[in-house]
């Protein structure tokens, strides 16, 4: 890793873009809300176990979500890119607010049941559709573009540091009160998010022309496939989400049920991963690289050691210092990932690239997380974190092998606006 004399922010004067109005709230919506959702994960995987008793059934429950979210991300990126982002942003916390505060409901009342969490999962997954095209596209209206990599770390420590917190108090509660607390908490999280996003002011917004939602949705698509370490990269991280997925929505907790101490043991564990990816954004909030998509590759082989060290398990300091490793690393790729795409694509495109990003990245997840379930109660733990490991070893190394990944140099100018659609003037911000 290189630094560069000159050039973004960094240090102190990264810190010091908090001073701006709309950054702090930006980090503050972000910091409230993966609080809320650090814990949701958790809660649902030991309140549906506690319920069932059924690895399987926890693999249902959560792929509804994401199944919800793939269904319906490339509509929001197509609608953030043509309206408003921050309404968009808005809309997906309080639809988010509701989702969680039902499910909370659910449990504390002792009426939750597999369909019904389901549907409400579902619900919950086109909040983050809403939320997550619309936050990549967000963050250039409110920061220049040579502070956007500390812009993308200062958002990185915000929701790091709320991750690690979030799970540790998650696992506390869940043991000590069961999980409709713990989801409630993150319903009152959105709320407080939803309230500071409406207070953003970011510059007006580069929109296209309205067309039919389809041919919207092609222009993106241009876009996106006109770059091919985007679009590989994309579908390397389909098999390696769909397997942490597996891994922290059904496998850990199940192990750790059955093989540490519960909800306790895992809380700990996941807040170790969210102490890391704290860690990791106070390094790319200092370091810049000469060519990003290589080194963000090569840092996705920590996300093998959390699987591999459940498979004794590993005692349980090792296998936190193992998702420690995992979110240092996992946090520095998805600063360096963010920047890069947000100063090479298009401004008028880069929400529909964002959902044709998250799309992808979570398009077999429903899969992964449903699949681990099952093979977990036929097969074993063994088998399944194995198989887990090698889908985030494989198509890594895969990807290390295109050459427009390994070349992709920091410096390059920004992408041009060919296939994105016509773009139009800027208009009023929401």
């Amino acid at each position: 890793m290189e630094r560069e004399a000159t050039g973004q922010a960094r240090g102190p004067d990264g810190v010091a873009l908090l001073r701006d109005p709309n950054i702090a709230r930006l980090f503050g919506a972000r910091l409230v809300s993966m609080f809320g959702s650090a814990m949701a994960p958790i809660a649902i995987a030991f309140g549906v176990l506690e319920i069932t008793g059924s690895a399987g059934s926890v693999g249902i429950v959560v792929a509804s979500m994401a199944t919800a979210q793939v269904l319906f991300q490339l509509f929001a990126g197509a609608l953030a890119d043509r309206g408003s982002r921050k309404r968009m942003i808005l809309g997906g916390d309080l639809l988010g607010m509701a989702s969680q505060g039902v499910i909370a409901a659910s449990f504390l009342t002792g009426r939750a049941e597999v369909p019904i969490l389901c549907a409400l999962m579902a619900v919950n997954g086109i909040a983050v559709s809403l939320i997550l095209p619309s936050l990549m596209g967000i963050v250039p209206q409110i920061v220049p573009e040579e502070k956007l990599q500390s812009a993308n770390a200062l958002l990185g420590m915000a929701q790091s540091g709320a991750m690690a917190l979030g799970a540790a108090v998650a696992g506390v509660l869940v043991a000590a009160v069961g999980a409709g607390v713990a989801i409630a908490i993150d319903a009152a999280t959105f709320g407080v998010s939803a309230a500071l996003v409406a207070g953003l002011r970011p510059r007006p917004q580069t929109r296209i022309e309205p067309a039919s939602l389809w041919t919207d949705l092609a222009g993106g698509w241009a876009e996106f496939t006109r770059h091919r370490w985007l679009w590989t990269i994309v579908v390397q991280f389909s098999l390696v989400v769909a397997a942490w997925e597996g891994v922290v929505a059904v496998a850990g907790p199940t192990v750790a049920k059955r093989a540490l101490a519960g909800a306790t043991d895992w809380g700990w564990i996941m807040g170790a991963v969210g102490l890391g990816t704290l860690a990791g954004a106070v390094v790319a909030l200092r370091v810049r690289v000469e060519r990003p998509m290589l080194i963000a590759t090569c840092f996705v082989f920590t996300f093998a050691l959390p699987p591999l060290l459940l498979l004794g398990p590993a005692p349980l300091v090792v296998i936190a210092l193992g998702g420690f490793v995992a979110g240092l690393f996992g946090q520095m790729f998805g600063v360096l990932w963010n920047t890069t795409v947000q100063t090479r694509v298009a401004p008028d495109a880069l929400s529909r690239v964002a959902a044709y990003d998250h799309v992808g990245s979570i398009a077999l997840a429903p899969m992964g997380i449903a699949a681990t379930g099952w093979i977990l109660e036929s097969v074993g733990a063994r088998p399944t974190l194995l198989a887990a490991a090698a889908m985030i070893v494989v198509p890594t190394l895969v990807v290390l092998c295109v050459p427009e990944v390994r070349q992709l140099r920091a410096t390059a100018p920004r992408a041009g606006r060919s296939g994105a659609g016509a773009p139009r003037a800027e208009t009023e911000a929401a």
